[in-house]
């Protein structure tokens, strides 16, 4: 008990550290691509956080997974680099009793990657798609941040407003540029506001400015000043969401994949694999931690994450084949693990085993 207490309170330190600098990576490498995105006007810059605590849900899975090897791997080849193991050994306890501690410790982590893989993942895809339809129909106005540029219409229309008030009702120094049958209008203005008409259609109403219009190639020009210029900004219709295999519940997709589609049967061996390979490659971690001085202290390493590589494009080639329709569902969820399950048996065996089977005796 006081052995396995230390290992798991080794390997809890070790996974804390790990998944902190990994959520760090992928987080900020997820920001940059939001914050990016909403400096094009692709996404409204409001939407950023939610963004991201979606992004965050959907990689987890494969976060923990890679969390919980690594973990392992760093924290027993500690043990064999300070000498711990040859005192392990010494005392007649076998490899394999490392599996105990290393299962018990991986479960609670096997069973959150189960549970986020399964439900809180599609639930973030679902959730993600269907709030930025909701964004893309908003109406242009709302869209609008006081000293920036915003396209909208995919680049058919860009506001510029200096000041705007907190209800979005009145806007102050406002630039608005489109293309309208072929013509370049520019609209600039010292106030708006935002009007209903009867009929329910919305409109910025623009006081004290003036209109550009040139037809480009053309030396044709025309400037017009108004103190009333009224343009559109109907909110569109929102749709919900499709309802793609990543995005559905797991008893809809299990519905899916029984009725024999495709797409959900390999999204299902995605959901499915991704807690079994995170317990085998746990127990892959305990082999593969062996650290040979002569090799130096990277060689496993360096094998684990070529394994840890080949696994993971494995059940994504997998997932697409099934997919596809070129591989059946059931050798689908099985063969990946199986495979991989040939070097965990081989190298558990090249370490308790004196020699291997082709090894001849000396002497």
């Amino acid at each position: 008990m006081i052995f396995e207490r230390a290992a798991r309170r080794e390997f809890a330190q070790a996974a804390a550290g790990i998944s902190v600098a990994l959520l760090a990576i992928l987080t900020s490498t997820q920001l940059i691509r939001l914050l990016k995105d909403a400096a094009g006007g692709r996404i409204a810059p409001e939407a950023v956080a939610s963004l991201l605590g979606f992004a965050a849900l959907n990689f987890m899975p494969v976060l923990l997974s890679l969390t919980l090897f690594v973990a392992v791997l760093l924290s027993l080849s500690r043990v064999y680099r300070d000498s711990e193991m040859v005192v392990w050994f010494s005392c007649g306890q076998p490899l394999t009793a490392w599996v105990g501690p290393v299962v018990r410790f991986a479960l609670p982590l096997v069973v959150a990657i189960a549970v986020l893989s399964g439900f809180l993942s599609p639930w973030a895809n679902y959730n993600t798609a269907d709030y930025k339809q909701r964004l893309s129909v908003r109406s242009e106005l709302s869209q609008v941040s006081p000293g920036s540029f915003r396209e909208v219409k995919s680049g058919q229309r860009v506001f510029f407003v200096e000041a705007l008030a907190d209800d979005a009702s009145r806007v102050g120094n406002v630039f608005v540029a489109s293309i309208q049958e072929g013509r370049l209008g520019v609209v600039m203005a010292d106030t708006g506001t935002q009007e209903t008409a009867d009929n329910g259609d919305r409109f910025v109403v623009l006081e004290q400015g003036r209109r550009y219009e040139v037809e480009p190639g053309t030396p044709a020009f025309r400037i017009m000043e108004f103190e009333r210029y009224w343009v559109r900004t109907q909110d569109g219709e929102a749709t919900p969401a499709e309802r793609l295999p990543n995005r559905m519940p797991l008893d809809d997709l299990v519905r899916s994949a029984a009725s024999g589609v495709a797409g959900a049967q390999g999204e299902l061996v995605w959901r499915i694999g991704m807690p079994i390979s995170a317990l085998i490659l746990a127990l892959l971690a305990i082999p593969l931690s062996y650290v040979n001085p002569r090799a130096g202290r990277s060689a496993n390493m360096l094998i684990a994450i070529l394994i840890y590589a080949i696994y993971s494009n494995l059940l994504s080639v997998s997932q697409a084949w099934v997919s596809q329709g070129k591989l059946s569902f059931w050798v689908g969820v099985w063969a990946v693990h199986a495979l991989m399950l040939l070097p965990l048996l081989l190298l558990f065996y090249r370490r308790v085993a004196i020699r291997m089977p082709w090894q001849r005796r000396e002497g």
